[in-house]
């Protein structure tokens, strides 16, 4: 068999789970080669909520949504270095403006 993740429809989680309640969850768990914690783990959910306990209880997220929430990302990045880069010239531009006054006319002499 190969060693990959196995996923399990509602449905087949289910029908397992009444297998293992018919025939014996040890019995059930070496048939299907599934962990007794696992389908410990089914019981519970479903002795909770039901059916509905036994969907996945993870969202699968669109590749597409992912991809623009990632670029979406990066230009608030880069808009943020942006706005940073011009506060920074800013600044810069005013010290020096204060800093070097221009001379009056009346202060310059002509040689």
């Amino acid at each position: 068999m190969p060693g990959g993740k196995r996923s399990f429809t509602p449905e087949e989680r289910l029908s397992l789970f009444q297998e293992a309640e018919r025939e014996g969850y040890m019995e059930t768990c070496r048939k299907y080669n599934l962990s007794p914690a696992l389908l410990s783990k089914w019981k519970q959910r479903y002795l909770a909520k039901g059916a509905e306990g036994l969907k996945p209880a993870y969202k699968r997220v669109d590749p597409e949504v992912r991809a623009l929430e990632e670029e979406n990302e990066r230009l608030k990045r880069i808009i943020a270095r942006q706005a940073l880069e011009i506060e920074v010239k800013s600044v810069l531009l005013k010290k020096k403006l204060l800093s070097n006054p221009r001379k009056s006319n009346a202060d310059q002499t002509i040689f």
